[in-house]
């Protein structure tokens, strides 16, 4: 079932876990992404970043901005992704996803210079609320420093 309102939206969202790091729905604070507002009778799309907002799209009414968001962040793979690995080390980050293929569970990796070119943070996300079956593995291989 489609949303139309925003209150619909979030359910809709938390019922199929997707993460709310960049989209503001039903009023959440994000620091870049996606949002909903209503100035007098009008709808918005925006986006932020930096804490400047710009207004990307308006509507007439809510069910329309709600059909517009839905299917943006249907679309979004980034929208469904929880990062349940972060960390320095390349063999942790094989150790996990060994386990995760073990347990079938879709996930995707990637590399980045959190710490620099010379000390890259290897992270990896599972999908929707798959990462409800793994939080004992987040609890193993998410570093925080």
């Amino acid at each position: 079932m489609t949303p139309k309102t925003e209150i619909e939206l979030e359910k809709w969202m938390k019922d199929n876990c997707f993460n709310f790091n960049s989209y503001s729905i039903n009023g959440n604070a994000i620091y870049e992404g996606f949002g909903i507002d209503k100035i007098g009778g009008r709808f918005i799309w925006y986006y932020i970043e930096l804490g400047q907002k710009d207004n990307i799209k308006y509507f007439n009414n809510e069910k329309e901005l709600i059909e517009y968001a839905y299917n943006q962040i249907k679309s979004d793979k980034w929208a469904k992704t929880h990062c349940i690995g972060f960390t320095t080390d390349k063999t942790k980050t094989s150790e996990l996803a060994n386990r995760l293929e073990k347990m079938n569970i879709e996930f995707m990796k990637d590399q980045i210079p959190y710490y620099g070119l010379e000390r890259p943070v290897y992270r990896t996300f599972v999908f929707g609320c798959d990462y409800l079956k793994v939080s004992d593995l987040r609890k193993q291989y998410y570093e925080e420093k």
